[in-house]
Protein backbone atom coordinates (compact mmCIF):
# COMPACT_ATOMS: atom_id res chain seq x y z
CA UNK A 1 0.00 0.00 0.00
CA UNK A 2 1.24 3.52 -1.02
CA UNK A 3 2.08 5.77 1.83
CA UNK A 4 -0.50 8.39 2.19
CA UNK A 5 0.44 11.81 0.41
CA UNK A 6 -0.20 15.59 1.18
CA UNK A 7 -2.03 16.05 -1.86
CA UNK A 8 -4.92 13.03 -1.25
CA UNK A 9 -8.37 14.00 -0.41
CA UNK A 10 -9.82 11.37 1.65
CA UNK A 11 -13.03 10.60 3.35
CA UNK A 12 -14.34 8.77 5.69
CA UNK A 13 -15.25 5.45 4.77
CA UNK A 14 -18.46 5.04 2.99
CA UNK A 15 -19.49 1.97 5.27
CA UNK A 16 -18.14 3.87 8.52
CA UNK A 17 -20.31 6.64 10.13
CA UNK A 18 -17.96 9.65 12.40
CA UNK A 19 -20.11 10.81 15.12
CA UNK A 20 -20.12 12.82 18.26
CA UNK A 21 -21.43 10.94 21.47
CA UNK A 22 -21.98 13.43 24.20
CA UNK A 23 -22.69 11.03 26.68
CA UNK A 24 -19.10 10.08 26.36
CA UNK A 25 -17.54 13.32 25.27
CA UNK A 26 -15.38 11.59 22.25
CA UNK A 27 -16.20 11.07 18.18
CA UNK A 28 -16.94 7.55 17.65
CA UNK A 29 -16.82 5.61 14.22
CA UNK A 30 -19.13 3.26 13.42
CA UNK A 31 -18.15 0.60 11.33
CA UNK A 32 -19.79 -2.53 10.36
CA UNK A 33 -19.81 -4.84 13.41
CA UNK A 34 -17.96 -2.71 15.61
CA UNK A 35 -17.79 0.62 17.05
CA UNK A 36 -14.48 2.35 18.06
CA UNK A 37 -13.96 4.86 20.71
CA UNK A 38 -11.71 7.83 19.08
CA UNK A 39 -9.39 10.02 21.06
CA UNK A 40 -9.66 13.43 20.71
CA UNK A 41 -7.01 13.93 17.92
CA UNK A 42 -8.48 10.98 16.04
CA UNK A 43 -11.69 12.78 16.19
CA UNK A 44 -10.52 16.00 15.18
CA UNK A 45 -8.90 14.89 12.10
CA UNK A 46 -11.36 12.34 10.74
CA UNK A 47 -14.04 15.17 11.37
CA UNK A 48 -11.87 16.86 8.47
CA UNK A 49 -12.19 14.13 5.80
CA UNK A 50 -14.65 15.18 3.60
CA UNK A 51 -13.41 13.68 0.62
CA UNK A 52 -12.62 17.46 -0.98
CA UNK A 53 -9.67 18.80 1.09
CA UNK A 54 -6.07 17.58 0.91
CA UNK A 55 -4.39 16.27 3.79
CA UNK A 56 -2.41 19.10 3.39
CA UNK A 57 -5.55 21.41 4.31
CA UNK A 58 -6.43 18.89 7.13
CA UNK A 59 -2.95 19.02 8.45
CA UNK A 60 -2.69 23.13 8.48
CA UNK A 61 -6.57 23.55 10.12
CA UNK A 62 -5.00 21.51 12.69
CA UNK A 63 -1.65 23.54 12.88
CA UNK A 64 -4.30 26.45 13.54
CA UNK A 65 -5.97 24.79 15.87
CA UNK A 66 -3.34 23.24 17.97
CA UNK A 67 -0.61 25.87 17.03
CA UNK A 68 2.05 24.35 19.37
CA UNK A 69 1.84 20.97 18.59
CA UNK A 70 5.28 19.26 17.61
CA UNK A 71 5.75 16.85 14.64
CA UNK A 72 1.74 17.36 14.12
CA UNK A 73 2.38 16.76 9.97
CA UNK A 74 3.96 13.51 10.75
CA UNK A 75 1.36 12.29 13.54
CA UNK A 76 -1.55 13.17 11.37
CA UNK A 77 0.26 11.10 8.31
CA UNK A 78 1.03 8.51 11.08
CA UNK A 79 -2.64 8.02 12.00
CA UNK A 80 -3.96 8.22 8.54
CA UNK A 81 -1.76 5.34 6.93
CA UNK A 82 -3.56 3.05 9.82
CA UNK A 83 -6.75 4.58 9.42
CA UNK A 84 -6.32 3.20 5.85
CA UNK A 85 -5.12 0.23 6.21
CA UNK A 86 -8.02 -0.46 8.63
CA UNK A 87 -10.43 0.82 6.38
CA UNK A 88 -11.64 3.64 8.73
CA UNK A 89 -10.64 5.74 5.52
CA UNK A 90 -10.57 5.50 1.53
Amino acid sequence: MEPITRQQALQVHRRARLRWEPSTGMHVLQCPGVVIELNGSAGWVLELLDGQRSVAVVIERLRQRFPHVRGLEQDVLGFLQLARVRAWVE
